[in-house]
């Protein structure tokens, strides 16, 4: 449920979702270069039309453009990599509050339903989509809360992350499991929303602390293998 927040209703908006949503899988890593020109014969598209997406990507800072050298996929220092847990932490403690408040039957039952989807993920290996359900897990429970606002911010937060983790985060360590998810439902659930705070703090903390904030050595995919699937 990784969900970009444009509707791709133009061919700029269909650029932008396509990149922005192999950022926050985790396909496209920090510093990657992304050439107008192959973009443009990628997509079938005017370089203009590229040159549009770019420059709003870089404006939710995902991409950065370089004079004279072109744009590149944004690399996270590691205090933008604290502050952007740190942001996480308030922005979804509050999410999970709000909804501790007003959660129904319907919206347990969609949060249930999707821990259960990342199990099932997890149990097939299947690492691409388990990345995909794990951001989305926390978009579901911003969707849920009913803030429009904190929804949009949250989503930036979580490509940012995507960047974070694809550079900081060891091959050895795995993404965090349905059972943190899963547990904060729980609480979600009976209403606890204290519980459900201090649940979803220790899973942000858990994430951050798994990131060795010192090198990342995942060999570098093909542009075109990434963005022609």
């Amino acid at each position: 449920m990784l969900t970009s927040k444009l509707n791709a209703s133009s061919p700029t908006e269909a650029i932008y979702e396509r990149i922005w949503s192999a950022i926050a899988e985790r396909n496209l890593r920090p510093g990657t270069r992304l050439k107008e020109e192959q973009l443009a014969e990628i997509f079938a598209v005017s370089r203009a039309r590229v040159r549009s997406a770019l420059a709003a990507l870089e404006r939710d800072g995902l991409v950065k453009l370089v004079p004279n050298r072109g744009a590149f996929v944004a690399e996270p220092t590691i205090e933008e990599a604290r502050d952007v847990f740190f942001a996480r932490s308030t922005i979804e403690g509050r999410l999970v509050e709000r909804l501790c408040a007003n959660a129904g039957t319907e919206a347990i039952d969609r949060l249930k339903a999707y821990v259960a989807e990342e199990r099932a993920a997890a149990e097939r290996r299947d690492r691409a989509a388990a990345i995909r359900l794990s951001g989305g897990f926390h978009l579901l429970i911003a969707e849920l809360a009913g803030s429009p606002y904190l929804f949009e911010v949250l989503r930036d937060l979580v490509s940012r992350t995507s960047l974070i983790t694809a550079m900081y985060q060891p091959q050895s360590e795995q993404d965090c499991g349905p059972d943190e998810h899963e547990e904060i439902v729980a609480m979600i659930g009976r209403g606890d929303a204290e519980a459900a705070k201090r649940a979803m703090d220790h899973h942000l903390n858990h994430i951050e602390h798994q990131l060795n904030l010192e090198q990342s050595d995942e060999r570098p995919r093909q542009l075109r293998e990434i963005l022609s699937r």
